[in-house]
């Protein structure tokens, strides 16, 4: 293994306090072991972006108290219901929200990449969020070819982008499929943190096929193998989520008491999962 490999609790680690990290929703690709990882070591103050929306490794998060600011188009766990630690949370106060939508999270992002200042948006026009968000302002299109006004996104740069993918190779490039959000995501970070089911034994750039859904590993600062390492979410092309258990967690995670017990026995004092 390269010098990029490292273990999933040195991953979490190398994330900070107050750190501003970038999450995938839940039918993307989600690093469930690295977040109960950032929760066993005790992470204080993270700015949670999602891209465009969170679900359960935000939910969890929150609830377990690592969280200051959540940036989101939605928090939802979608048939599962409303999240509950998250709801908590935003009724006592104790997390600021930054209220967004997806095109404008997508927006941020890709400004951010491409090492821009801000990216115009027109769909927010009209928007009641425009009284509420002092980092956007509007403009209008410089070059006179279309009419009205024009939301100028500010850019997005994520301190970290932690995400969970079937495959990485050796070099550290990461295979994403057809999860292009988790690219964006990548080449606007400052670094990108990767876990992975598998490694492959072999260069994925080199494979035609593989090559058009593969993150470079120039955009990839740390690799982690952690097998089933989405768990319980599920992982696009590999496993479904496990209904069972996020059941049992939404029940618990309806009371303060319930979410203690959850997270001693699957973070503090983790089972595998089967």
């Amino acid at each position: 293994m390269s010098e990029l490999f490292t273990s999933v609790e040195d991953l979490a680690e190398r994330i900070p306090d107050g750190a501003k990290v970038a999450l995938a929703p839940d039918y993307s690709g989600c690093s469930m072991v690295t977040a109960r990882a950032l929760i066993a070591r005790g992470a204080k103050d993270l700015h949670l972006i999602g891209v465009p929306s969170v679900g359960f490794q935000g939910d969890m998060l929150i609830g377990a108290g690592c969280v200051e600011t959540l940036e989101t188009a939605a928090v939802t766990l979608d048939e599962y219901g409303p999240a509950p630690r998250f709801m908590a949370a935003a009724k006592a106060g104790s997390i600021k929200v930054i209220d967004g939508t997806c095109p404008a999270i997508h927006a941020g992002l890709q400004a951010a990449e491409k090492g821009i200042p801000f990216m115009p948006v027109r769909g927010i026009v009209g928007s009641d969020l425009l009284k509420h968000r002092d980092d956007w302002t509007t403009g209008t299109d410089p070059f006179g070819e279309q009419d009205g006004p024009l939301v100028l996104v500010k850019a997005i740069q994520p301190d970290v982008t932690l995400i969970h993918v079937p495959l990485a190779d050796r070099n550290g490039n990461a295979w994403i499929g057809v999860r292009r959000e988790m690219m964006v995501m990548a080449h606007a970070a400052r670094e990108t943190f990767v876990t992975a089911d598998e490694i492959y034994d072999g260069d994925l750039l080199a494979d035609e096929q593989l090559a058009p859904g593969t993150i470079p590993g120039l955009y990839v600062s740390a690799v982690s193998q952690a097998a089933n390492g989405a768990w319980p979410v599920g992982l696009f092309g590999r496993y479904g989520p496990d209904d069972a258990h996020l059941r049992d967690y939404l029940e618990r995670a309806r009371t303060d008491e319930g979410f203690a017990s959850y997270l001693d026995e699957f973070v503090y004092a983790p089972k595998a999962a089967e």
